[in-house]
C-alpha cells in the first residue's frame, strides 16, 4: 500500500502577532512544521508534500533540507482549497495520504502509525483523529453512527444545540483513500457560516457516497494545535516534560525537570547529572558521566565523556573528556578543547584549539590560536589576535608555561617548553626551551615621593 503525506502550511497566524509564519515557531529548538515533518518521517513515510501560502518562501527556506514538494495556495479559503491546492501531488496517486496541520507539532509517531494502521485494518476510505475533551467550544464536532463510524463532523459555529453537547472534536488531521479524496473534494461548497471550503465535508460526502468513515481518539495533549504564543508555551512545556521523561528514562539524572531546557535533537550519555537552570540548545551531544552544574548554555556542541561544566557557555564547540569548563567561561563557536583541560573562571577562547592536559585556569582570553597540551597559562594572558583591521594567528607549543599578565601579540609562535616571565608583551617567535622576558628594567628613585611632596604621614 502506497503511503504519502500533505502538510497544511500555508497560514499566518494572526492571533501570534508576529511577521514570523506561525509555523515556523519554534517549539523546544524546532520549527513547528518541522517537527511534524519529522514525526511523519519517522513512521516511514517519505513522500511529503507542504501546502505554502503567506511568506511561503520563508517556510520553504525552514524547511529545505526535509525533502518534501511544496504547493502553493494563493488564497486561504479554508482547509478544503488548501488540500484542493495539492491536487497535483495526489494525482495518478493509489494508496493512502495522510492529511496533518503544520501548528501541532505535538502529534506522535507512534499514533501516525496507529492512524494508517487502523485505516488498513477498518477499511475505511477516511479516518479521523479525535478527541475526547471537556470544553469542545472552538473545536469542531466528532458526530458518529451509533457510537462507531463517523457520520460527518460539524463546525463549532454551524453546530446545532444538540451538536454543542457532543464532547468528541475534530483534530483537523486525516487519512484518506487518494481516490475517494480527490473525488470528494470536487463536490465541496462553501455554504457555511465561515464562507470556506472545509475540509470536514468530505467527511459527509463521503459517508452519503455509501463510503466507511472511521476514527481513533487519541489524548488531547497530542491534537493541540497552536495559534497563539499562550498555546506556544503550552506546547513547549508538554514538549519539555517529554523530552526530560525520555533522558531520565535513558539513564540520565535531570534534578528539576520544570527549570531545565533541553531541545528536541539533543542527545544525552547515561549516568549524566543536570541541575537546574541549564539551556541546552540545537544538535548538541553530551557523553556519558558528565557533571552540568546549574545555568549554563550549550548549542551545537559535542561535550566528551566525565566533563563538568559549570555557570558557563559553550557554543558550535567540542569539549574532550574530563576537561572542566567554568565558572563563567565562555567558549566561542569554532573551538576545540581536547581531553583533562582546564577552562577556568573567565576565561574565553575563540575559535582555538587548546590541546590535553592544558591548564587556562582564570581571567584569560584565547582567540585564533593553536595551544599545544601540557600548558599553563597564568591569570590576565591575553592572545591580542586583532590589530583593527585583521585578525591574525598565535600558536603555542606544547609544556609552555605563559606568566601572568603577558600579551602574546599575533601573529607570534612561542614553541616547545619555553616559559614567559609575567607582564610581559611578546610580539617576535619565542625559541624551544627558552625564557623570553619583554619587560621593561624596574628602576627604583629613592625619596621621589617625598621630593614631590606627595608624602603621606
Amino acid at each position: 500500500m502506497y503511503n504519502c503525506a500533505i502538510i497544511l502550511a500555508a497560514g499566518q497566524g494572526t492571533r501570534m502577532k508576529s511577521s514570523l509564519p506561525k509555523v515556523l515557531h519554534k517549539v523546544c529548538g524546532k520549527e513547528m512544521v518541522n517537527h511534524v515533518i519529522d514525526t511523519i518521517r519517522k513512521s516511514e513515510i517519505e513522500d511529503i508534500n507542504l501546502v505554502v501560502g503567506n511568506a511561503a518562501e520563508k517556510v520553504k527556506e525552514a524547511t529545505k533540507e526535509k525533502n518534501v514538494s511544496y504547493s502553493v495556495q494563493e488564497k486561504q479559503l479554508g482547509t478544503g482549497h488548501a488540500v484542493i491546492s495539492a491536487i497535483d501531488f495526489l494525482k495518478g496517486k493509489k494508496g493512502t495520504v495522510a492529511i496533518f496541520t503544520g501548528d501541532s507539532p505535538l502529534i506522535t509517531d507512534d499514533t501516525v502509525k496507529d492512524l494508517f494502521e487502523f485505516h488498513k485494518k477498518e477499511k475505511c476510505f477516511a479516518t479521523v483523529i479525535t478527541s475526547i475533551v471537556d470544553n469542545p467550544t472552538g473545536y469542531g464536532r466528532v458526530i458518529r453512527e451509533n457510537s462507531k463510524d463517523v457520520k460527518k463532523i460539524v463546525e463549532h459555529k454551524d453546530c446545532n444545540e444538540e451538536e454543542l453537547k457532543v464532547n468528541e472534536v475534530n483534530s483537523a488531521m486525516y487519512c484518506f483513500d487518494i481516490e475517494a479524496l480527490i473525488e470528494s473534494l470536487s463536490k465541496i461548497t462553501n455554504d457555511n457560516a465561515q464562507g470556506e471550503y472545509y475540509l470536514t465535508d468530505v467527511i459527509e460526502i463521503m459517508k452519503n457516497s455509501g463510503k466507511k468513515v472511521g476514527a481513533i481518539a487519541i489524548p488531547f495533549e497530542e491534537i493541540m494545535g497552536v495559534n497563539s504564543r499562550i498555546q506556544l508555551s503550552q506546547a513547549e512545556n508538554i514538549m519539555k516534560k517529554r523530552i526530560n521523561e525520555l533522558h531520565m528514562a535513558n539513564g540520565v539524572t535531570i534534578i528539576d525537570p520544570n527549570n531545565t531546557y533541553i531541545d528536541v535533537d539533543v542527545k544525552i550519555g547515561n549516568d549524566t547529572i543536570i541541575y537546574p537552570g541549564n539551556v541546552i540548545k540545537g544538535n548538541t551531544l553530551i557523553e556519558s558521566d558528565c557533571i552540568l552544574y546549574s545555568n549554563s548554555r550549550i548549542l551545537d556542541s559535542t561535550i566528551g565523556q566525565g566533563v563538568t561544566v559549570e555557570n558557563s557557555v559553550i557554543l558550535e564547540s567540542t569539549v574532550g573528556d574530563k576537561t572542566t569548563v567554568g565558572p563563567f567561561a565562555y567558549i566561542r563557536p569554532e573551538s576545540s578543547i581536547g581531553k583533562s583541560v582546564r577552562v577556568g573562571d573567565f576565561v574565553e577562547i575563540k575559535k582555538s584549539s587548546i590541546d590535553d592536559g592544558t591548564k587556562i585556569s582564570h581571567l584569560t582570553y584565547i582567540g585564533d590560536a593553536e595551544v599545544g597540551s601540557g600548558c599553563n597559562f597564568g591569570c590576565g594572558t591575553v592572545v591580542v589576535n586583532y590589530d583593527g583591521e585583521n585578525k591574525y594567528k598565535t600558536i603555542i607549543g606544547n609544556n609552555s608555561f605563559i606568566g601572568c599578565n603577558t600579551n602574546l601579540v599575533s601573529p607570534v609562535k612561542v614553541n616547545d617548553n619555553t616559559y614567559i616571565a609575567a607582564g610581559s608583551t611578546i610580539t617576535n617567535e619565542v625559541p624551544k626551551g627558552a625564557l623570553a622576558v619583554a619587560r621593561a628594567r624596574q628602576i627604583n628613585k629613592e625619596g621621589w615621593v617625598e621630593k614631590k611632596g606627595l608624602y603621606k604621614k
